[in-house]
């Protein structure tokens, strides 16, 4: 059982942990590790950029792979052929936290850095991280979720999480932020507490970095620190059917999450459920009532929101996008292109999201099924 500590407790941390903070070394050992399945094209170069990173103290860098069947367990095999600090870990269950908890496990490291597989990092990633962790005092520092694109799709989801209505409000969302927050993108540990909170939740295949967070905080206090100056870009999904998949696992962990942290979880969470459960009951109500509850009214004022906030988000952000975002070998998508796709990527995710959240619902209402 995982003991939450009182306030009380969590005070006498802090200063403990403020006392020790000079005694705690300024280059700690790191462990890298990143979970893969198939990342034959991007395996290589996030790898050879941790080994080149100038942070001093690189213990290790463990790749979890789920049985890729591409070349990717070559390619990190040459790699660790020429560098004994690269390592293939096993990792048949195929799902991250089972992957993120063999690695902690076998983690030689003082401190624990989650990476992704094909993301982009800063040049000084690893080091930014290291600066933030120790001058914070957090058990979990990151930088925001930013996004690249190279096809149309992907780029309507970048533009997408940068209004509210594709991000929810997530402080992790806001390139700009810094400060504490209840998630992070990606993340960086002290190994032993990890250990100690019994590392990342197997029930929990999607949603697993934010329930882990809540843990977190739950034992700590506010532990978990965003930080601008920790930069690294994702891939979204490249097809609109790839992105509802993504987003229908997102509800279904976010309900579980949910389960495990009623009181912790944020409410951004249930927001794409309740809206949509909402606007079907609304529906519903008006066709089966004598009296006129002018839904279509109702649902052309919210399709012209949606068109005009994703409008806006389009025409504020294009000229970083173009500079910041776009990586693909042809000119960056026109502006009405750009529209479009941004509000369909809106409605997708939603979507996709509440569906999620609903079959999980149904699942532990009427199948008595708890986890995944």
């Amino acid at each position: 059982m995982i003991k939450v500590h009182s306030i009380e407790e969590q005070e006498t941390s802090k200063d403990i942990n403020t006392d020790k903070k000079d005694t705690i070394s300024s280059t700690p050992s790191v462990t890298v590790g990143i979970p893969v399945l198939n990342e034959e094209e991007h395996i290589e170069r996030v790898v050879n950029g941790f080994l080149d990173t100038e942070y001093p103290n690189l213990a290790e860098i463990l790749v979890a792979d789920g049985g890729s069947t591409d070349n990717t367990r070559q390619i990190v095999e040459e790699l660790s052929s020429k560098d004994e600090r690269v390592k293939l870990i096993d990792n048949p269950e195929k799902f991250q936290s089972f992957a993120l908890n063999r690695m902690i496990e076998k983690a030689k490291g003082e401190v624990f850095l989650r990476a992704d597989g094909h993301c982009l990092y800063q040049e000084d990633y690893l080091k930014k991280n290291i600066d933030v962790f120790l001058e914070t005092g957090a058990k979990n520092v990151g930088g925001a979720q930013r996004y690249v694109a190279n096809n149309v799709v992907q780029a309507g989801t970048a533009l997408a999480v940068k209004s509210f209505l594709g991000n929810g409000g997530a402080k992790y969302m806001d390139e700009t932020y810094e400060g504490f927050a209840d998630t992070v993108f990606l993340g960086c540990f002290w190994t032993k507490d990890l250990r100690e909170i019994g590392g990342f939740n197997t029930k929990n295949i999607t949603n697993q970095d934010s329930e882990l967070n809540l843990r977190l905080i739950e034992n700590f206090g506010k532990s978990v620190y965003v930080s601008p100056e920790i930069k690294s870009w994702y891939y979204p999904r490249d097809s609109f059917l790839k992105l509802f998949k993504q987003y229908f696992r997102y509800g279904r962990g976010r309900f579980l999450t949910k389960v495990l942290h009623p009181k912790s979880s944020p409410i951004r969470g249930l927001t794409p459920f309740l809206f949509i459960c909402s606007l079907f009951t609304y529906l519903l109500t008006d066709i089966i009532t004598t009296q006129n509850l002018y839904f279509p009214q109702i649902a052309v004022a919210l399709a012209v929101i949606l068109v005009a906030e994703s409008f806006r988000v389009v025409i504020k952000n294009r000229k970083s996008f173009n500079k910041e975002n776009w990586t693909g070998d042809s000119k960056s998508p026109g502006i009405l292109s750009l529209w479009l796709h941004t509000a369909f990527s809106v409605v997708v995710m939603q979507i996709g999201h509440f569906s999620g959240f609903l079959y999980q619902l149904v699942r532990k209402i009427l199948l008595r099924i708890k986890g995944w």
